[in-house]
């Protein structure tokens, strides 16, 4: 558990044997007055200003924790600020910070698993590595940023392939025809400039697809073709011009992300016309959408 926990959360981590992420002095005395054994890692801030105790604190915080050193598995920290640089200056400022805290902590006889490296820093910097590794967005085949994947080809041309884990689909559920001058989808934003072929996707951004990316020279795959998305994304439909694909039908097989004969599509290029990026393309796919193993 590396979110965010609070004290009356102890008796659910026991009982689910979770493992809790310990950042702050209140957390950490309910913890070690727990009647309940609950194994826990204890974080250290050392640069990204979100969870944990300043390293500063370390020795204090050994002190209270070698009382219950069985309980004691690990001790962790975050970086701020690799995988959208070069220069991994900060990083080695992190990795020092947190180095101090790990020297209090053998000051005071506690000798437990050191953490801190995320999937780009796994990729790139040697000495973030410790005792674990926390990989999560390249486990699924996607670099953490364009700016990690060339760095880490630079280093490692011949080590490194990642694969997309994941490829979305959808069907096709109405074909209809628009005439050249009517408006498609809410808000009346899209005008069609000519007759055309307007499919229907049940999708939108309730499933998960960013409003927002409709309005961004965006499309999907079709028989191995691109079609263009037009008019607003809705809550749950989509309309794509499939004008220039023939012998298109209902039922036919959609692309959102993925290949499709010679082209393809990623969570990256999705979450460009969101002006997001691709870690939150992923992480807000509807859990309902049915998942198949390939």
């Amino acid at each position: 558990m590396v979110g965010p926990f609070v004290a009356h959360e102890l008796q659910a981590a026991a009982a689910h044997r979770a493992e809790p992420v310990l950042g702050n002095w209140e957390v950490l005395r309910a913890w070690s007055e727990a009647g309940a054994p609950v194994l826990a890692h204890i974080k250290f801030d050392t640069g990204m200003s979100r969870q944990g105790f300043r390293p500063e604190e370390a020795s204090a915080v050994a002190r209270l924790a070698k009382e219950h050193i069985p309980r004691v598995t690990g001790i962790c920290t975050h970086f701020a600020n690799v995988e959208d640089v070069t220069d991994h200056s900060y990083a080695d400022l992190q990795i020092a910070r947190f180095t101090q805290a790990i020297e209090a902590f053998r000051t005071e006889g506690l000798s437990c698993l050191r953490h801190a490296a995320s999937s780009a820093s796994s990729l790139l910097l040697d000495t973030s590595r410790f005792d674990l590794c926390r990989i999560g967005i390249s486990l699924y085949g996607a670099w953490p940023s364009p700016v990690t994947r060339v760095s880490c080809l630079q280093r490692r041309p011949d080590q490194i392939y990642l694969k997309p884990a994941l490829s979305w689909h959808t069907l096709i559920t109405t074909i209809k025809p628009v005439c050249a001058g009517e408006f498609i989808g809410y808000g009346c934003t899209y005008r069609a400039f000519r007759d055309m072929m307007v499919a229907v996707l049940p999708v939108g951004y309730f499933e998960g697809y960013p409003r927002i990316a409709g309005e961004h020279a965006s499309y999907v795959l079709i028989h191995g073709q691109r079609c263009p998305i037009v008019g607003r994304i809705c809550m749950n439909m989509m309309m794509i011009d499939v004008t220039h694909i023939p012998d298109i039908a209902v039922g036919d097989m959609v692309t959102l992300i993925g290949s499709d004969g010679k082209e393809s599509l990623s969570a990256h290029d999705v979450a460009s016309w969101a002006q997001t990026i691709h870690y939150e393309i992923l992480a807000r796919l509807n859990p309902e959408i049915p998942r198949r193993l390939k």
